[in-house]
């Protein structure tokens, strides 16, 4: 099999063209996301705060303030995803529970069965 030839073969496979098409996605979602945080969250939370900037607290050369403000922004994007999720769950169908019962004993098993029973109760 000839390079091109297999260049094609594993472009063409589904998880490929399936992990693209989430990457776009995802990439687009995010964006989202991040207005969603930047434009309407943290206001709100820079109002309720008082405006809170950590990145000004330093601990020797190390920038803590920074990785406080970048956990706290994590974390709230990470509370948004949590409430985008849980509602998209909401309108997502159930799937359909397959209900798997015993096939019904066939004529053959009935008469086995009562061979048996009448065996017993002679016993």
């Amino acid at each position: 099999m000839g390079f091109v030839s297999e260049f094609k073969e594993f472009i063409s496979k589904g998880n490929v063209l399936d992990l693209a098409v989430g990457v776009i996605i995802g990439a687009s979602f995010g964006k989202i996301v991040s207005s969603l945080t930047d434009d309407i969250i943290m206001p709100v939370v820079g109002l309720v705060t008082g405006k809170v900037d950590y990145s000004h607290i330093m601990l020797g050369p190390m920038k803590v303030g920074n990785f406080l403000n970048a956990v706290l922004y994590f974390l709230i994007i990470a509370f948004v995803i949590f409430w985008v999720v849980k509602l998209a769950n909401r309108f997502k169908k159930p799937a359909p529970v397959a209900v798997v019962s015993e096939p019904a004993p066939s004529k053959e098993e009935i008469l086995l069965m009562e061979i048996r029973d009448a065996l017993r109760s002679r016993a």
